[in-house]
């Protein structure tokens, strides 16, 4: 996929029968649209549930004109795709279909006629009017965000009465959403869709036994928002969201990791080594948390020693001029 000539050539191959490479490719082509407008075949199976219609998908795609190598719209070569809502975001009404038929993970290719396209209009200067077009779609991953969007226009009173499996579900929704932005290196949306997260849960109250659920949904934010905010530079912070997750789960071990990264970046080494060898307890053969451990005796090292040069300075003997001297 996505720039994947050899794929185009292959459809191209020698035109003997009589009819275009696209017209040969739809003969053995799945129907999903019911009239032949959409067609698709699967070059690699995905796995899990199908695209659910609300969902926010994170695809990589390349789209190609019949006799051209090349792709005339592609998102193949971007590290990161952006991730778009069915029903918002995509502009092509077989690119949704397709992506309703797909698993996480699946690749496939797609025709698709010009109502389900460009129309018979076209899109000029790259489309011309009425014009099928293939398109190889690989779907990464989609977040099913309906009964988050439900969940947000409802008023704070019927908030308050969502069932909890629900409440939970919207909150790892949220939790998702942040960890893509996270992934985009972009930690201040990551924040506050974590804090979203995180004060729905704090909201919430739960019978006795339903209330470790809620605890555990709360840790997995809480690490999420402590990382963030390292990521941030703002330790103070994240230092204070890891110790909140420390009262969940005292042995955390990542909660413990964050905790002495933030005290190193705050220069508080005591504190620092404290947290990051009790993470090593829980974890010894972690090589984050070793890792860690030796800058820190590198940092406190160096720290000593211009101590000691500071010290020896303060108290070395005066060797000035003798003031006062006639």
């Amino acid at each position: 996929m996505g720039g994947s000539t050899r794929n185009v050539r292959v459809l191209q191959g020698d035109n003997a029968s009589g009819q275009s490479p696209y017209q040969r490719l739809s003969r053995r082509m799945l129907d999903i649209s019911g009239d032949r407008g959409v067609l698709k075949d699967v070059i690699r199976e995905g796995a899990g549930e199908l695209v659910t219609p609300d969902a926010s998908v994170l695809v990589k795609y390349s789209g190609y004109l019949e006799h051209m190598d090349k792709p005339f719209d592609s998102n193949w070569f971007r590290k990161t795709p952006r991730l778009m809502k069915l029903g918002e975001d995509i502009t092509l009404w077989g690119m949704e279909l397709g992506l309703l038929s797909m698993r996480r993970g699946e690749l496939a290719r797609f025709l698709f006629t010009p109502p389900y396209a460009y129309g018979t209009l076209g899109c000029p200067p790259l489309i011309p009017p009425n014009t099928t077009v293939l398109f190889e779609i690989e779907l990464l991953d989609f977040l099913d965000s309906a009964e988050s969007d439900k969940f947000w226009a409802l008023s704070a009173e019927q908030q308050d009465e969502f069932p909890l499996h629900k409440v939970l579900k919207v909150a790892a929704t949220e939790r998702e959403f942040g960890n893509y932005l996270f992934r985009q290196n972009r930690f201040c949306d990551a924040k506050v869709r974590y804090k979203r997260a995180l004060l729905l849960l704090h909201r919430r109250s739960a019978p006795p036994e339903e209330q470790h659920l809620v605890e555990a949904a709360k840790l997995l934010v809480l690490l999420n928002l402590s990382f963030t905010y390292l990521k941030l530079e703002r330790p103070t912070t994240a230092l204070s969201y890891g110790e909140q997750a420390l009262i969940i789960d005292r042995k955390n071990a990542k909660a413990l990791f964050r905790c002495g990264q933030a005290c190193l970046l705050m220069t508080e080494y005591q504190k620092a080594r404290d947290f990051l060898v009790r993470a090593q307890q829980e974890q010894p053969f972690n090589h984050d948390i070793n890792n860690e451990l030796k800058k820190l005796a590198s940092y406190y090292r160096d720290y000593t020693e211009k101590e000691k040069e500071m010290c020896h300075r303060m108290f070395a003997p005066y060797n000035g001029a003798t003031v006062g001297k006639n």
